[in-house]
């Protein structure tokens, strides 16, 4: 009896002419590129700058790939190390093999390095990326899809993926833990869209959540795995490091918001808008609008003086107690107008 599965792609390559055309590098470009334009858009709705998300990935992508590379070569060493291995292997990164625990590492460096040159505080930016991340890691999972890896074990369930024989795998039914995880990461994205308008999370608080809540979904997505990893005290390898990376988020979202409640103001400290900009752009209407009353009271009362003087001067020259009066009232009339100009500076 036959069952739905999901087909698997003969190949994960196609030649254009003498140009290799990889369907597991184009997961990688469209991930990326969803989480430019995503964390764009939420940037600019903090009061960031358009361009200044792309601007800090060029340095966050390249240091991400680097370090989701080294993750997997350094974690499954034996796969291009051991005996009958090449060692040039290991830069063939379009074949597969990228650790997400590497490439947030050392990508948060590269971010790190951009954010410096900016100006810019890296939680915040880290923040508006977020649940962009998410989507690209959904994204990059169909590229396991086009090279027939990290599948999980054998069954006959309607969505399970069909995987041709090849090195190291033999053909059969499996669970597609490509697609589960690619699924997992909407939802993540999804909450932390959601948790971040709800709660107005600031400070890293976004990123953290994305953090812990996709380390639930890797560790038992992890449990079904049949690829080679190493094990520690009978669980595999990243089973451990979601763990220890799910506790280190949770305590950093807890502290973060006893320490530095709320969201920041002001994400960069030369643009005006977003939640900080806008107070103070109130800020600058209230000075602006005391500036322009006190220069009426001024304009007001130098009228009056001006008014008071002509009158004096068209006074016959014997009405000296008129001028002296005249001057009087205009002497009374200073006091009246430098009181008014503190008033009007208090708004």
């Amino acid at each position: 009896m036959d069952i739905a599965y999901i087909p698997s792609p003969s190949t994960g390559v196609i030649h254009l002419g003498p140009i290799p055309l990889r369907g597991y590098a184009f997961c990688i470009i469209i991930g990326v590129f969803v989480a430019v334009w995503l964390g764009n858009k939420r940037w600019i709705a903090r009061g960031g700058k358009p361009g200044t998300v792309a601007d800090i990935a060029v340095w966050a992508v390249p240091f991400g790939l680097v370090g989701g590379r080294l993750y997997h070569v350094i974690t499954d060493y034996q796969l291009y190390f051991g005996e009958g291995r090449n060692w040039v292997d290991a830069f063939k990164i379009w074949e597969g093999g990228l650790g997400i625990w590497g490439a947030i590492a050392l990508g948060a460096v590269g971010a790190w390095i951009g954010c410096r040159l900016r100006g810019i505080p890296l939680p915040a930016w880290a923040d508006a990326l977020a649940p962009g991340i998410a989507l690209a890691q959904a994204c990059g999972r169909w590229g396991n899809w086009f090279n027939q890896e990290l599948y999980g074990r054998a069954t006959d369930l309607p969505w399970a993926v069909e995987i041709s024989a090849g090195p190291n795998r033999d053909a059969g039914t499996y669970h597609p833990t490509f697609l589960y995880e690619s699924l997992w990461c909407i939802g993540v994205a999804f909450l932390v869209i959601w948790a971040d308008r709800r709660f107005k999370l600031g400070h890293g608080r976004a990123f953290a959540l994305y953090v812990a809540a996709y380390c639930v979904g890797r560790g038992w997505i992890e449990y079904m795995r049949v690829d080679e990893a190493h094990h520690i005290l009978g669980v595999r390898l990243n089973v451990w490091t979601s763990i220890v990376v799910f506790v280190l988020a949770v305590v950093y979202f807890v502290l973060s918001a006893k320490l530095r409640p709320g969201r920041e103001e002001v994400v960069e400290p030369d643009r005006p808008g977003g939640e900080g900009g806008k107070d103070k752009a109130k800020a600058d209407d209230k000075s602006g609008a005391g500036d322009k009353a006190e220069a009426a009271v001024k304009d007001k009362t130098d009228k009056a003086d001006k008014a008071e003087l002509q009158a004096a001067e068209a006074a016959p020259k014997d009405s000296a107690p008129a001028l002296a009066q005249g001057a009087a009232k205009a002497d009374l009339r200073k006091p009246a107008a430098d009181a008014e100009a503190p008033e009007a500076d208090k708004s």
